[in-house]
């Protein structure tokens, strides 16, 4: 592990900087990116506000997304990060770290998620042992789907959030 972050075998994942704004930008601008995700493409306000929430889940909660690049710092891959994002979902979703991801075209089907997510759970276990994490995947995305059940996740239940259903999942170290 980097004093600034963390390493795999493949990525680096390091806190937000305002300079990663038009890789996020240029990322969630791409219809197949957001498809799942809201299915709109952001706006530089969307994003920059997003960036600002990153640092402030850091600043209040001491946990939060971390942008993640090749290992060699060179190429942006994506996001991916624990949040408290109070989606009102209900007491066994809501108040529990929430993990998520989002990559770049050319970064998924790598198994990048898988090893992001991994190394974001591994430094959340390591903080706080036996705290439960959960994570909310759309219905229809099976890639992130199969992610979330290589990071030990299993479904709680289903529930209607903003304009699709979406699957809520759990997981205990």
């Amino acid at each position: 592990m980097r004093p600034d972050g963390l390493e795999t075998s493949r990525l680096y994942l390091r806190q937000p900087r305002a300079a990663d704004f038009d890789d996020c930008l240029a990322m969630r601008s791409v219809p197949e990116v957001v498809r799942y995700i809201g299915n709109v493409a952001a706006t530089s306000e969307d994003v920059w506000a997003r960036l600002l929430r990153y640092a402030g889940h850091w600043q209040w909660l001491g946990y939060g997304y971390w942008i993640v690049c090749t290992r060699d710092g060179d190429r942006f891959v994506g996001e991916v990060g624990l949040g408290e994002f109070r989606r009102g979902l209900g007491e066994d979703f809501d108040g529990r770290p929430e993990i998520g991801w989002v990559l770049a075209p050319w970064a998924q089907g790598l198994g990048f998620a898988t090893e992001a997510a991994r190394a974001a759970l591994d430094w959340s276990d390591a903080r706080w042992p036996g705290a439960a994490t959960v994570c909310l995947v759309s219905e229809d995305n099976a890639a992130s789907l199969g992610v979330a059940a290589k990071c030990g996740y299993v479904e709680m239940r289903r529930a209607a959030y903003k304009s699709s259903q979406a699957v809520l999942l759990s997981r205990a170290p």
